[in-house]
């Protein structure tokens, strides 16, 4: 295994000695996009107060998500034409400059757009990040690494609702997004002039039809599961046209792929065995990660009754377990292999599972943050070496592309986790409420949305009840959750016992 050093200056990048002041800005950067992902969950009430736009205020989340996913490939492919280090100052620059205009939002279709354009900063900087990493770092080295990076998007996405509630009460929801300047700046200083790369430059022929047909078709898929069910019934003719358009919009971007001279997305992404195989290990990840970090802490709050502060406790387990077993997981896997490594990791992922599938109404939140604990350990031997397995195959002038796509997967996994969960909680809990006990008929709230309001009341009956259909909600959840830790499982079993440092030369 060649050392670091020499890996770093035949890819052309900075030396070991840069590696730390890099690797701290990554994870700056990587800390500012999680925060920005979560930390208005707990300002809306403010924003809308202040902006008005109550039934807009969902895209806040939506617009963010759909830029971000959609514009990973493309920027994964620009890295290996351009390379990382002006794709990663060109995301964190508008990144920033987004955050000023979200802060200065008269309005809130203003600060929607302005979170669209954030989501468009955000895109480039997390696989950016762990291209970089690809590049400086060993493969021996890198799920250390990665692990810090996990842990460091795991506690900023625990701690944006506190932080956000905290500015929103005693300062202002405005400094949600002001905070990220100084943040921002330093990271963008540091790569700026710790970060070296040798580009070779010779002319290219953009994809723009195939960037255009992405864009589209998976914007249009995104948009239909987030808003179906919510703005649009599912069965309605706009989510049929919404989703058939995205149907459309993918098979003409194959088309289109297949005939391009440089693709935005190549195909022979989709075709390599290790590659398919680290993508959809990428896919059940979003969805588990999305899945635990939405109901766990509904369920802690809602069911157990517990505090915000509980409910961070609880998940942020998670992100104990994960570093930890990702610094194991290099050594393992120079041993067993990628695929023997997380085979073993998606054991943890699938007992942790049946942990949370096993909660009841009296559960301590100890073993709640037990069953965070125990998926943490497997999400770290399971992704960090499918994240090194898939960049190991390529070389320099490939590795954006393959990280893009399986950053771009994730976020598709979020995606669709967000809208298939939510739908089976929503269906639960409409279940519960239409089917009210004589005790509690007349008395609920009106709908689903209002739940959680007639938790803070005084009538303990309807409190037991709302309490119980939480509990069925979450319990169906979780349920879900575990058959996609098992399908994961499957998903593993693809990847070849053996990774060679075999590099893929043609398309």
């Amino acid at each position: 295994m060649t050392s670091a050093a020499p890996r770093a200056a035949k890819a052309g990048v900075g030396l070991r000695s840069e590696r730390g002041p890099v690797l701290g800005s990554i994870m700056l950067t990587t800390a500012l996009i999680a925060l920005d992902s979560t930390i208005l969950a707990t300002a809306v009430p403010s924003i809308v107060r202040d902006l008005g736009g109550f039934s807009q205020f969902p895209w806040l989340f939506s617009v963010y998500l759909l830029a971000q996913a959609v514009t990973v490939p493309i920027y994964g492919k620009l890295a290996d034409v351009v390379g990382r280090k002006p794709v990663m100052i060109f995301g964190i620059t508008v990144f920033l400059i987004a955050s000023v205009l979200c802060g200065l939002a008269w309005s809130m279709p203003a600060l929607i757009v302005a979170r669209g354009l954030q989501g468009i900063g955000a895109g480039a900087i997390q696989p950016m990040g762990l291209t970089i990493i690809g590049d400086l770092y060993s493969v021996e080295e890198r799920a250390r690494v990665q692990g810090y990076v996990a842990s460091v998007w795991g506690m900023a996405s625990v701690l944006g609702p506190a932080i956000g509630g905290l500015f929103s009460e005693y300062v202002s929801w405005r400094w949600i997004f002001f905070v990220n300047l100084p943040l921002g700046a330093i990271a963008l200083l540091a790569l700026h002039r710790r970060f070296r790369e040798q580009v070779v430059r010779r002319s290219h022929r953009i994809d723009y039809a195939g960037t255009l047909l992405l864009t589209t078709s998976c914007s249009l898929l995104i948009l239909g599961l987030l808003e179906g069910g919510h703005a649009w019934a599912w069965r309605s003719p706009t989510s049929g046209a919404v989703l058939a358009g995205a149907l459309l919009g993918m098979v003409a971007f194959v088309a289109v792929e297949r005939r391009a001279v440089e693709p935005v997305l190549p195909l022979w992404v989709f075709r390599r065995r290790i590659l398919v195989a680290g993508n959809l290990v990428a896919l059940g990840t979003g969805a588990v990660l999305i899945g635990l970090s939405s109901y766990v802490p509904t369920y802690v709050q809602g069911v157990l009754g517990k505090g915000a502060v509980e409910a961070g406790f609880a998940l942020g387990a998670l992100t104990i377990g994960w570093p930890i077993a990702a610094g194991l997981s290099g050594r393992l896997y120079l041993r067993i292999g990628f695929r023997d490594t997380a085979l073993v990791g998606i054991t943890f992922v699938i007992a942790g599972s049946v942990l949370t599938v096993l909660l009841g109404s009296g559960s301590s939140v100890w073993v709640v943050a037990g069953g965070m604990f125990v998926t943490g350990l497997g999400m770290g031997l399971t992704s960090s070496p499918t994240v090194v397995a898939v960049q190991s195959v390529v070389g320099w002038e490939r590795r954006g592309v393959v990280t893009g796509t399986n950053m771009f997967c994730r976020a598709m996994g979020s995606a669709v986790g967000a809208a298939v969960f939510g739908a089976i909680a929503n269906a639960a809990l409409a279940g519960r409420f239409a089917h009210p006990t004589a005790a509690v008929a007349g008395r609920l709230p009106e709908d689903v949305d209002s739940a959680s309001l007639a938790l803070t009341g005084s009538d303990p009956v309807v409190v037991a009840f709302v309490r119980s259909a939480l509990l069925d909600a979450s319990h169906l959840v979780f349920v879900a959750l575990l058959v996609v830790a098992v399908l994961l499982a499957g998903a593993i079993a693809l990847l070849p016992r053996r990774t060679t440092q075999l590099v893929f030369q043609d398309g």
